[in-house]
């Protein structure tokens, strides 16, 4: 039985986190051959390691996406491993600043936006330079529920998840008629490691109970659930699908 990602060769950004490994797992499970990356090295080559005890490829090459360089070199690496980019996950990000917005710093703003929205931008365009050299590719880009609604606290991260939501339905404009797809997903809470944690703690626990029942189907996502939707979303399955935002958020947005 052949996988629907069979030999495709796929960059996946922000590796180490919870739903980076967790889809950079599903990812190989469906036959990609995979670098991954993160500027935490320690974290990205647990990935890495993972992805090979469970039987599949992938290489880890670290590296900061405040630096437009090295967006570069990943593109470049994963060319010069494979041969050609099929496909990109641009999912690593940074948390809000957890202040109102006349608290928040230059400094923390930029931060934020550089990661979470520019190096989006510098990623898709040599990814998307490299897919149409070889003649077309597809782009997925991790939004989130905070790219259609706010949140108390996270002006700078909604500002930039919708800036992202943007670059997706521009970037499909841009390339759907040159073979290249973008599109991006819009997790909801989803129990990652942090979440995990910070759902267990006894002073935020009322908390993150109100959060759940703001889910429809009354529970947060687990990793994997968002790396299914990336896979299938990276597959030639899903051959029609162009500067969509989808929701893989248990229901959140619908309330």
């Amino acid at each position: 039985m052949t996988g629907m990602l069979d030999n495709l060769s796929i960059l996946v950004t922000g590796a180490g986190g919870g739903i980076g490994s967790a889809t950079a797992l599903v990812l190989a499970g469906h036959g990609a051959r995979l670098i991954l990356t993160d500027v935490n090295a320690e974290a990205g080559e647990a990935a890495t390691e993972a992805v090979k005890s469970a039987g599949g490829e992938a290489y880890f090459v670290p590296a900061d996406l405040g630096s437009e360089e090295q967006i570069a070199g990943l593109v470049k690496a994963t060319v010069d491993r494979f041969g050609r980019i099929d496909g990109a996950f641009n999912n690593a990000a940074v948390e809000q600043s957890n202040k109102p917005l006349d608290e928040i710093s230059n400094e923390e703003w930029d931060r934020v936006i550089r990661i979470n929205l520019s190096a989006v931008f510098l990623g898709m365009r040599y990814q998307a330079r490299a897919m149409l050299a070889q003649g077309g590719g597809s782009i997925v880009n991790t939004a989130s529920s905070l790219a259609q609604v706010g949140l108390a606290g996270a002006s700078d991260y909604c500002a930039a998840k919708h800036g992202v939501l943007g670059l997706t339905r521009a970037g499909g404009a841009d390339y759907g008629t040159r073979g290249i797809r973008v599109n991006a997903i819009l997790p909801g809470i989803t129990r990652t490691p942090m979440i995990k944690r910070l759902s267990e703690d006894p002073d935020l626990s009322s908390v993150f109970d109100r959060l759940r029942l703001r889910h429809s189907m009354g529970r947060f996502g687990e990793p994997h659930e968002i790396g299914e939707s990336v896979a299938w979303l990276l597959s030639p399955q899903a051959s029609f699908v162009n500067g969509a935002a989808i929701a893989v958020d248990g229901g959140y947005l619908s309330i």
